[in-house]
């Protein structure tokens, strides 16, 4: 028997070298971009055909994150992405052996079906194991594993650039099976989710779990009997609705978390990083850095970007998911209008800049391009800790129980969605609008604003059965207020109990009986005590008040 571990730091640690494959990916394009030996022994790929590269890791992370629900719900959350390490380590292979650009798209596309698992689940299986003060911090790891995986492939790419011929790149791609073999390795010693154990009435191994995590092994601990009781109700509750597909999103009741789930995916590629890290170097080329000085330049980026990711980490959990959010749109649209502005003052048109027809725009300035790359590390240096992690960790956080898994990987396949469609159009974009391309940027990070605003409730400090109950009680996300624990909890019972009376013969056959003696009872005058006397929001008919239901979770002011 493998010996487990649980802490939840450790557990989350290894789980996000799920992300930092996603960051390997990244990083392992845009420091070859504009490399001579890359762009002949790939015959000078155009925009379009470097869109496609570019884009085929987006194309299979879409597919990826449409199977990885299902993949998910059947296997568990730890087999998942264990399926998705060894997907990755044969799409790198295919890479690190590339011939010729179609084997390229074709490798970049098996590594993105990895990368779509692997970035749909692994927030689930952290939010499903971490403890609710500190969901944030640990699901926000998978960002900064993203953070790191970008910037140590960028400078093990710009190592192997100063080698010659094909070997350059195929070294490069080539290391990136490393992660992967160890995030297939590591998630032996980890557990599987409680939640996802409880959905196969695996009680005794879930409520061990929870135990671990929560009470230092001790089954008795109260904050483990609590979070057990809430998985069972949520698990009761789940099963008498049908099994749940992709369509089941839509539902009514389903349908608003849905689009903000999506929304949040969607925005996070809208804010414009995808221009940041894919493209950089014809970023920095337009301000007048290449070769070395661009990869240097560009370099600082990445560590701006690991670094800045460490705040979220620390604090997501105190300052909440809706003002960084908020604050990181702001800023960010600040900096793209900025970098936008100065482009369009500064810089003028050309044919191309050193043989590379991608690129028809420079910045002869040298102020005005010292400027445009302050204001680009001011942008990564905003999105590192508001958007980056901040959409990871909300989408893991809004969706029920039993559409969590599947809900997840939709919503990312979302984000694949317009990866694929920005990493394929922003090259066309730089060779036709040039500059413009920030400028729309900046107004999608406007747009992201308002709907942040009014659209998406905080998750701070809850347990996701209690963040279940708020998009169910409809709580407007711009009014300042709370919802206490204690009436959470009046509120679940209340309803159980509820609901026990509409389903009694899926609790206890005998509970016919004793309804039925109390309505006798009740209708022949005489006084007999009723199945919740003691309770104080019930009358002495013995049914339930709905409306002290609602005065009892009601928003608090």
């Amino acid at each position: 028997m493998v010996l487990k571990t649980y802490n939840p730091y450790i557990v989350a640690a290894a789980a996000t070298i799920g992300g930092m494959l996603f960051g390997f990916d990244v990083s392992s394009v845009s420091a070859f971009v504009d490399n001579p030996t890359y762009r002949e022994f790939f015959n000078y790929p155009d925009d379009i055909q470097q869109g496609g590269i570019t884009s085929a890791m987006a194309g299979g992370s879409f597919v990826g994150s449409l199977i990885s629900g299902r993949i998910s719900d059947i296997l568990g959350r730890r087999y998942a992405i264990q399926c998705g390490a060894i997907i990755w380590i044969i799409g790198s292979i295919v890479q690190c052996t590339v011939q010729d650009t179609a084997q390229l798209i074709i490798g970049r596309f098996i590594s993105g079906i990895a990368i779509g698992i692997c970035s749909s689940q692994v927030p689930v299986y952290i939010a499903e194991l971490s403890p609710k003060k500190i969901r944030g911090r640990l699901v926000g790891l998978f960002q900064w594993a993203i953070t790191w995986g970008i910037m140590i492939m960028f400078f093990i790419s710009y190592g192997c650039s100063f080698m010659t011929g094909a070997k350059s790149f195929r070294i490069a791609w080539g290391l990136q099976i490393v992660p992967g073999a160890l995030l297939l390795s590591a998630l032996v010693f980890f557990p599987e989710s409680p939640r996802w154990l409880a959905t196969k009435d695996r009680w005794d191994e879930a409520t061990n779990v929870i135990a671990h995590i929560q009470g230092g092994g001790d089954l008795d601990h109260p904050d483990v009997l609590l979070e057990m009781q809430e998985i069972r109700e949520v698990v009761r509750i789940d099963r008498l609705s049908k099994d749940v597909s992709v369509f089941d999103l839509f539902s009514r009741g389903s349908r608003l978390r849905t689009f903000v789930g999506a929304s949040a995916q969607m925005w996070q590629q809208l804010t414009g990083i995808n221009v940041m890290m894919y493209y950089v170097i014809y970023t920095f080329a337009m301000a007048g850095y290449e070769g070395n000085a661009g990869l240097i330049s560009s370099s600082i980026q990445y560590v701006v970007n690991v670094i800045m990711t460490v705040p979220a980490i620390l604090f997501i959990d105190k300052w909440g998911r809706r003002p960084l959010l908020l604050a990181g749109s702001s800023l960010m649209a600040l900096w793209l209008f900025l970098v936008g502005g100065i482009m369009g003052q500064y810089g003028h048109y050309v044919d191309s800049l050193n043989g590379n027809s991608e690129i028809r725009w420079v910045v002869p300035n040298k102020a005005a391009a010292m400027s445009i790359i302050a204001f680009n590390y001011l942008f990564v240096g905003t999105f590192a800790p508001t958007w980056g992690p901040g959409t990871w960790i909300y989408v893991s956080e809004i969706f029920p129980l039993k559409q969590r898994a599947i809900a997840n990987g939709f919503c990312a396949s979302i984000n694949w969605t317009f990866n694929f469609l920005l990493a394929f159009c922003v090259p066309p974009g730089f060779k036709n609008i040039q500059w413009r391309v920030y400028i729309i940027f900046a107004i999608f990070c406007v747009i992201m604003t308002f709907h942040v605003f009014f659209m998406f409730p905080e998750t701070k400090g809850k347990t996701l059965e209690e963040v279940d109950l708020i998009w169910e009680e409809n709580i407007a996300p711009w009014r300042r207020g709370r919802i206490e624990v204690s009436d959470v909890e009046v509120h679940r019972d209340l309803r159980s109990r509820v609901e026990k009376d509409k389903t009694p013969q899926r609790e206890d056959p005998s509970a016919f009986h004793e309804l039925a003696d109390v309505s006798s009872s009740n209708s022949s005058g005489t006084s007999t005590p009723t199945p919740f006397a003691d309770d104080p929001l019930e009358g002495n008919s013995g049914t339930v008040d709905r409306s002290s239901i609602d005065s009892a979770s009601r928003l608090i002011e």
